[in-house]
């Protein structure tokens, strides 16, 4: 024990010097029970719904309000024609849609039952399933409800009235497997998991093994020494990319249904995004295991908020808006979109904008932090 205790005290003393690694190693406990606690939920709810509403009757209104008021559904807008409701799905700005047919009141005013069309994304199974059911559940409860007040107003020796029926139609993936969802999520999160930790302790290490000094000396610009920091391991990101895209179709068996330069293409901005985050990270931390602290830290929001697992509609406000100021977000909107469903730029131009600013706000910011001088 007199040996080992100058030990004890001696690293208890490096660590109380190290204070912000300190403060990192208390800071992140809290924010992953606070995250999770919120985060982590099967529950779904505020499932964005869009109306293509023929009739515009009572009966057709009445019909939208039993699927608002259950508490799963919340009206995204009303379109048109099927063509804008598929738009809107398309994009992940909806993902269920209700086509109600222009003799929906007509028919139970006379007594037939009145079809209507529910139809929901399939791409994210979990909460397709929930949406699914609740939407069976809701058709089930109104048509007994409408039977019952035709009921009353005739009298009960009258035959059974009319009643909604809703039929589901499935888009993308009808079997509703979780691979086909999971494994697009997955190519976002490995990138964004290989980009930032590669990136993060750039700095650092030139500033630990003292090489920093020689670029101190030469008449490179902050801007130009990121973007030389950048390029090497976008090239190596860029294999990853061609490679997690092998395993996800070849072993897994998800096809990519979409076009495959625009998806690596928009992969380049997503990857800008996660690189100059990591490079922003290296001028904060002053150690690389400071700088390990820092990027697993940005890490957690991307994987629980992002919609990587759980539905950011069924999240509290403030974590969706948290959420929209990480690039996986708006990265995973287009893997999926891409992968899953085939859709074109047309549909995921706001993403595409998106990750283009984030990703010149984060070089830029990085940039200005870096200081050619030693610290």
């Amino acid at each position: 024990m007199n040996r080992i205790v100058p030990i004890i005290r001696k690293e208890f003393i490096h660590i109380l010097r190290d204070r912000r690694a300190l403060m990192i190693a208390f800071i992140t406990p809290v924010v992953q029970m606070i995250i999770l606690g919120y985060a982590a939920t099967t529950d779904v709810r505020n499932v964005p719904l869009t109306v293509f509403d023929q009739d515009r009757t009572r009966q057709s209104r009445a019909l939208v309000d039993a699927f608002v008021r259950s508490g799963q559904f919340r009206l995204y807008r009303y379109v048109n024609s099927e063509q804008e409701l598929a738009a809107q799905v398309d994009g992940g700005r909806s993902r269920a849609g209700l086509i109600i047919p222009p003799a929906y009141a007509r028919d139970l005013v006379a007594g037939r039952d009145a079809e209507v069309i529910f139809v929901l994304d399939g791409s994210d199974p979990s909460v397709a399933s929930n949406a699914l059911s609740s939407a069976r559940l809701i058709g089930a409860a109104l048509a007994t409800r409408v039977r019952q007040e035709a009921l009353a107003r005739r009298g009960a020796g009258m035959l059974a009235p009319g009643a909604p029926q809703v039929r589901e139609r499935v888009w993308y993936n009808p079997d509703m497997a979780s691979a086909v969802f999971m494994v697009p999520g997955l190519i976002g999160l490995v990138l964004q998991f290989q980009a930032t930790l590669l990136t993060s302790s750039a700095i650092v290490r030139e500033r630990e093994r003292g090489t920093i000094e020689q670029l101190i000396v030469t008449p490179i610009r902050p801007y130009e020494l990121m973007l030389g920091k950048i390029l090497p391991y976008a090239a190596v990101e860029l294999l990853v990319v061609g490679e997690v895209l092998l395993v996800g179709t070849l072993w897994f068996g998800v096809p990519i249904r979409g076009s495959l330069l625009l998806l690596i293409a928009i992969a380049c901005l997503f990857l800008v995004s996660t690189l100059a985050l990591g490079l922003l990270i290296s001028t904060i931390a002053r150690t690389q295991f400071e700088a390990f602290q820092l990027s697993f830290l940005t890490l957690l929001p991307s994987v629980f908020i992002s919609g990587f697992i759980y539905p950011i509609d069924a999240m509290p406000w403030l974590l969706q808006l948290i959420s929209g100021v990480i690039p996986l977000t708006y990265f995973l909107v287009v893997v999926r979109g891409i992968i899953i469903k085939g859709v074109g730029m047309e549909a995921l131009l706001p993403q595409i904008v998106a990750l283009a600013l984030f990703g010149t706000t984060l070089l830029a910011v990085a940039s200005t932090r870096f200081r050619k001088r030693l610290d």
